[in-house]
């Protein structure tokens, strides 16, 4: 029989799924009462970001840069403060189809809220994607 979570683990659990979910208003400001004060993102191939303001105004800049953003959780899975979550991270540039980026993400959860952030994503593919959904026709994409 399988271990039943803890409340803890469950909380946890709403609280990833919850932030996930809003990625799709596609508003910012948002996001930042899920994430601590100090919290780090760091995306897989960039330069770690530090603070809960840095994060909201990182995410600014990709709901301005892309026509599309939307996030889906495949599977979830928590033990005790740590989230892991395999997700598909939809994007779509201006006048692009929208691109199914595959994406591990690892959340460290303190006092309900997250706390560090790690999306695990294969940049090269994930760039070849997206040119690929913005090169393509109309007609190609249907």
């Amino acid at each position: 029989m399988p271990d039943q979570p803890t409340e803890r683990e469950t909380l946890n659990d709403r609280v990833v799924r919850a932030f996930v979910d809003t990625f799709a208003r596609r508003d910012a400001e948002l996001l930042g009462p899920y994430c601590t004060d100090d919290i780090t993102f760091e995306n897989y191939g960039e330069a770690p970001v530090h603070g809960r303001r840095a994060l909201v105004d990182l995410w600014a800049g990709v709901f301005t840069a892309f026509a599309e953003v939307r996030f889906e959780t495949l599977s979830q899975a928590v033990s005790g403060d740590l989230v892991i979550a395999e997700q598909v991270h939809g994007l779509a540039l201006p006048g692009g189809a929208l691109a199914p980026i595959k994406n591990m993400a690892v959340y460290e959860i303190r006092d309900g809220r997250i706390a560090a952030w790690r999306d695990y994503t294969n940049p090269n593919h994930a760039r070849a994607l997206l040119n690929a959904a913005t090169s393509s026709t109309p007609q190609e994409r249907n």
